[in-house]
């Protein structure tokens, strides 16, 4: 990602663009893995749809509350989109993300319907 798709537009503290279209936007889980409360933007991811996953890691279901998370999948058609936020993370608190998505998910750089950059993760 270029330099200027790192830095919030508010501040001029380095951020690295994260969007989330699941359980990374609840609160409970953004404590457990980033120790704190992120605020986010809504913004879409074009070319995708929502499909559901059965997570089998206890310590992340538990985390969550929940046993099944959604998981985008490519389509590649520009009528599908995912409804979610862009949150703003450090370099630190991506890996902690990266920690806590099982291995069914695959962080990847895309493009949002805003036109920003941003890390995801999809299925893998």
């Amino acid at each position: 990602m270029a330099r200027s798709d790192l830095t919030r537009p508010d501040t001029a503290a380095p951020a690295v663009a994260l969007f989330s279209y699941g359980t990374l936007r609840l609160p409970g889980v953004q404590l457990d893995t980033f120790g704190r409360l992120l605020s986010g933007e809504p913004d879409v991811l074009p070319g995708f749809t929502t499909d559901y996953l059965e997570i089998g890691d206890a310590r992340v279901a538990g985390v969550s509350g929940r046993d099944v998370h959604p998981i985008v999948r490519r389509t590649g058609n520009h009528l599908d989109k995912v409804v979610g936020v862009l949150l703003w993370v450090t370099e630190a608190e991506l890996e902690a993300a990266d920690e806590y998505e099982v291995e069914q998910y695959n962080r990847v750089s895309v493009t949002l319907g805003s036109g920003r950059d941003a890390w995801v993760y999809v299925a893998r």
